[in-house]
């Protein structure tokens, strides 16, 4: 299996971008509601103002985090995200149009399943906000037979 059906992924290929085109304030209050995370920056116009940034709301961090799994999944499938960590560099606003992008690092065959590991990243007009690494299957390693192992005639 490939992404989209394609041919082999290799390494420096560009996964396609995925676009926020608004980051809306009522998504990041539902997820606050569904976090349970009282923490007012994410719903609390009046209160950022005092932060800098002007009556506006901070997306949650996991809302950041899912941009960057709805790219990988929309260019491998909605199973083959196997790990995402990432490191938090700069605030998302209500608002802003934030892109996922990434790109593929290396390839490797790990326990039988050939994986994609990809460096990806959240941009907001050019600045990177969040950065990572993904490790994405690719479907079974190419030196696996999909069928399974021959079978042994018990008789010889």
């Amino acid at each position: 299996m490939t992404p989209a059906g394609r041919g082999p992924v290799v390494v420096g290929e560009l996964i396609q971008p995925w676009t926020m085109d608004r980051v809306d304030p009522a998504r990041m209050k539902t997820m606050a509601a569904i976090l349970r995370d009282p923490y007012p920056v994410h719903w609390d116009r009046d209160g950022n103002v005092g932060l800098g940034i002007g009556p506006r709301v901070i997306n949650q961090g996991p809302l950041n985090v899912g941009y960057l799994a709805n790219m990988l999944m929309a260019w491998a499938g909605p199973d083959a995200v196997r790990r995402l960590t990432v490191v938090f560099a700069s605030r998302v606003l209500d608002e802003e149009r934030v892109t996922a992008g990434g790109v593929v690092s290396a390839i490797e065959d790990v326990n039988g399943e050939r994986q994609a590991v990809c460096e990806v990243w959240l941009e907001r007009a050019g600045e990177r906000v969040v950065t990572g690494t993904a490790v994405v299957s690719l479907g079974p390693a190419l030196d696996v037979d999909p069928a399974g192992p021959p079978a042994h005639d018990s008789a010889s």
